[in-house]
């Protein structure tokens, strides 16, 4: 650990960038992300065994009063006889094709997958010198990051990696409140060792993390780097107290100055204001913007309305709603990353390969309207409005066929009708002659996908547009506009 400390001490002080928010401040988006746009994210470890609840099965289980502590002593039994270390013998992935898995991706439009290397349970999806619980120790037995990234490589989709070990501090804390495996010896190198004193996970300041595990956390993720080289490293909220901040810089200007040796672009998700804002590629959970910020951003959302991890009780979304919902995400400079939860055995789900065929169907359709797309003068427009900050994307309004969200590529103008409409009739008020948003003749109107013959009439109030023959659709329908 000293050696690997120095050797991160020396790779920042080499190299062009360096430990400080002035030197990582004007960090700049790579263009691959920015032509992007779509993304696989992937919610798979030990978690997946149980099956209930989500992804935080392993927290909540040891907390008193919760369902799934409930369902834990029902099923596996008591906690100092059954924890969450012995559903990895259970975790073997028996089904893992990572071949398959990246077609499927492939197929559906992503141009980038990433991964969960290690969640807040602390199980690595990959081989590592800083722990043996590792699913190429345990479990699979499979080096999971480096097969993804292997196959990822010859389809040419660049492999992320997501990383939640920051939480990992108090994620077991619930087991040391009665007997349990947490609270008894032998297993700190898996469980922690957690800290008490905190029971609501937002609270950013009763339990500061300690310098061993901030020491940790920059080893985690530099090595990690090393490893696979991943072209956008994720974080999740945690790190955003004060005593996070001095090792965020020293990973990014790490990470940085790696990308740069390797000749590569590189970028770091995070949420909230843990990162000066110019020096990352900012994440929302599960929510949206209302406006166009001046920097690339990124949701990230599930297929899965309840889980991001796989549950036997998953309540999935339908494509064609998650396919408005990357429109109105492009148009506002955004990027969608969407979230797969894969079952133990390591196959993917029938409801969401589904979901992800019909998107790469869309997709191919409308995809010039989408990959290298940038947004155009104004976002969109119409009733439905849409909330700023996470957790909003499932309690909101539909979309309605008024709504209308723009992209531009190639010198022509994209309009995306979030709902297509029964009568073929749009009416875009951004594009009347008045509005002065348009200061070109249109020469052609046309439907991505369709032959129905198109005509239109630009008057001073609105653009309105006749599809002769209208596309019988769930899915948003596009709008090419070519000028003279």
């Amino acid at each position: 650990m000293k050696d690997y400390l120095a050797k991160i001490e020396e790779v920042i002080a080499s190299g062009p960038y360096k430990a400080t928010w002035e030197s990582l401040g004007n960090y700049p988006v790579p263009q691959w992300y920015s032509d992007a746009k779509f993304g696989i994210f992937i919610h798979w470890g030990v978690y997946a065994v149980p099956a209930f609840g989500n992804e935080w099965y392993p927290r909540h289980m040891y907390v008193k009063g919760t369902p799934e502590y409930a369902h834990h002593v029902k099923t596996y039994g008591e906690h100092k006889n059954f924890g969450y270390k012995d559903f990895i013998p259970m975790f073997k992935a028996e089904s893992f094709d990572p071949k398959a898995w990246m077609r499927l991706f492939r197929d559906a439009g992503a141009k980038y997958v990433m991964p969960v290397a290690e969640h807040h349970d602390g199980f690595k999806m990959y081989k590592s010198g800083l722990s043996k619980w590792n699913s190429a120790e345990m479990g699979p037995c499979r080096d999971i990051i480096g097969a993804l990234k292997a196959e990822a490589d010859l389809l040419g989709i660049r492999l992320c990696c997501s990383n939640h070990r920051a939480e990992h501090f108090w994620f077991f804390s619930g087991g040391l409140e009665y007997e349990s495996d947490v609270s008894g010896a032998g297993y700190d190198d898996f469980y922690g060792p957690p800290h008490k004193g905190i029971d609501d996970h937002q609270n950013l300041t009763d339990c500061p993390p300690t310098q061993e595990h901030l020491t940790d956390w920059l080893l985690t993720n530099c090595e990690m780097v090393d490893k696979y080289r991943p072209a956008v490293v994720y974080f999740d909220w945690w790190i955003q107290q004060m005593q996070f901040k001095p090792y965020l810089r020293k990973f990014a200007a790490y990470y940085y100055n790696r990308a740069a040796e390797w000749g590569e672009q590189v970028a770091i998700n995070n949420k909230f204001d843990s990162y000066l804002y110019t020096s990352t590629v900012f994440d929302i959970e599960r929510g949206q913007l209302s406006g166009v910020p001046p920097r690339l951003w990124q949701t990230d959302t599930s297929i899965a309305k309840n889980s991001w991890g796989y549950t036997e009780n998953n309540d999935f979304k339908k494509a064609s709603g998650i396919a408005a919902d990357l429109a109105d995400i492009i148009s506002k400079n955004g990027c969608l990353l969407l979230n797969v939860g894969p079952k133990p055995d390591g196959t993917i789900t029938e409801e969401e390969t589904r979901v992800l065929l019909d998107m790469g169907a869309w997709l191919k359709t409308n995809g010039e309207a989408v990959y290298g797309s940038a947004p155009w003068r104004i976002f969109g427009e119409g009733p439905t409005e849409i909330p700023d900050g996470e957790f909003s994307d499932t309690i909101r309004q539909p979309f309605t066929s008024l709504d209308i969200r723009f992209t531009t590529n190639r010198g022509n103008l994209y309009a995306f009708v979030l709902k297509s409409p029964e009568d073929g009739a749009v009416t875009i008020r951004s594009l009347g002659l008045c509005a002065r948003n348009l200061l070109t003749v249109i020469k052609k109107i046309s439907v991505l996908g369709s032959d129905s013959y198109v005509n239109f009439t630009q008057g001073s109030d609105a653009l309105k547009v006749n599809i002769h023959t209208p596309v019988k659709t769930d899915f948003p329908i596009c709008l090419k506009i070519e000028m003279h």
